[in-house]
């Protein structure tokens, strides 16, 4: 029998509200996914595109021939690899389902996630057979929650004053960290299967199960939009700005000399000296994925004029870790000669 928390947000997903749940990725701002007001209600809350797309949740016994027109047999041997966990399938959308989900596409994006909080909602919503829209629960372009309490620092006017998200579901820190990877299945005939996102599932896991490597955004331009692939993305206030571990002693002293303060993430073997704040995180991918946004979030509190970040190894293993961290620093190129 499912708690009473999982019940009440099952009943609020049903009459088109909007609920923050734990994923095995990050945290995910639920609604619908039928029902296009209740999904117009989560880019209204996130403040997001309409013509970006979010991801459909599904519980493991559901039907996934209702959401998509075609299960091409690559979906297939990924789906027996990889769910539940953090893959997400791009597909071709059924014709009934609305295309709110997708951004107005004729694609939709699909998972079936881990976290057992996820799959407790998920079978209690619609019988198991519902899906829900949830990109992650954070105003649109900022750093993706992995608590319930980074959801709440997003959303504490709405949660106090009955806005539009009603309720958090609580769970532990999300395991992985950064959001799943897609990968696109709808042009299989003409471009193969084609990574659009990095993620925990990793490139050479992808390679193994379909036997082909699946080609990468920069050899297609033609893919359909996905979540969180926009170039400008998961950025905390403070400007972030990615540097080598050879520049990093020089880039502090600038720094200092020009009387900035200076928030540090890397993964030295020693801590670093008169810094606002700095974070030590393991020299490992999946650890440091699973320590990223929790870390930025900590650091932009420490209200520096700039976050510095180690570079990561340039070895598809960090592949995940440095697509989100690029994208966290795109919209402070240049910043650094501003500040010296």
């Amino acid at each position: 029998m499912p708690s009473t928390n999982i019940l009440r947000a099952a009943e609020i997903l049903a009459s088109g509200g909007l609920v923050a749940f734990p994923t095995e990725t990050v945290y995910g701002l639920g609604a619908d996914a039928e029902n296009p007001a209740a999904v117009a209600a989560i880019y209204a809350a996130k403040g997001r595109p309409a013509n970006h797309p979010v991801i459909v949740h599904l519980a493991p016994e559901a039907d996934l021939g209702y959401w998509v027109k075609d299960i091409p047999v690559e979906a297939q041997k990924l789906i027996g690899a990889f769910w539940p966990g953090p893959l997400t399938l791009i597909l071709k959308r059924a014709d009934h389902i609305p295309d709110a989900v997708s951004g107005g596409q004729d694609s939709i994006g699909v998972r079936c996630p881990s976290h057992p909080v996820a799959q407790a909602l998920l079978r209690a919503f619609k019988g198991g057979q519902g899906g829900i829209a949830a990109p992650s629960a954070n105003k649109f372009g900022r750093v993706s929650p992995t608590t319930a309490e980074h959801v709440r620092e997003e959303f504490d006017e709405e949660l106090r004053a009955g806005g539009l998200v009603q309720m958090v579901l609580e769970g532990e820190q999300s395991e992985v960290g950064i959001e799943s990877t897609i990968l696109d299945l709808t042009r299989l005939q003409t471009h193969g299967p084609v990574l659009l996102r990095p993620g925990h599932v990793s490139l050479d896991q992808l390679t193994a199960v379909l036997g082909v490597t699946p080609a990468t955004p920069q050899q297609d331009n033609s893919a359909p939009r996905a979540s969180g692939t926009l170039e400008a993305h998961y950025a905390p206030q403070t400007p972030v700005v990615l540097v080598d571990k050879e520049e990093l002693n020089s880039t502090l002293q600038q720094l200092h000399v020009a009387h900035k303060n200076v928030a540090v993430l890397h993964y030295l073997d020693q801590a670093l000296e008169g810094l606002s704040a700095q974070i030590q995180l393991p020299n490992h991918p999946a650890k440091f994925a699973h320590e990223l946004y929790a870390s930025l979030r900590e650091l932009d509190h420490a209200k520096a004029d700039v976050i510095l970040v180690q570079t990561l190894p340039n070895s598809i293993e960090w592949e995940g870790v440095r697509d989100r961290l690029r994208r966290a620093a795109h919209d402070s190129l240049g910043i650094l000669s501003k500040l010296v």
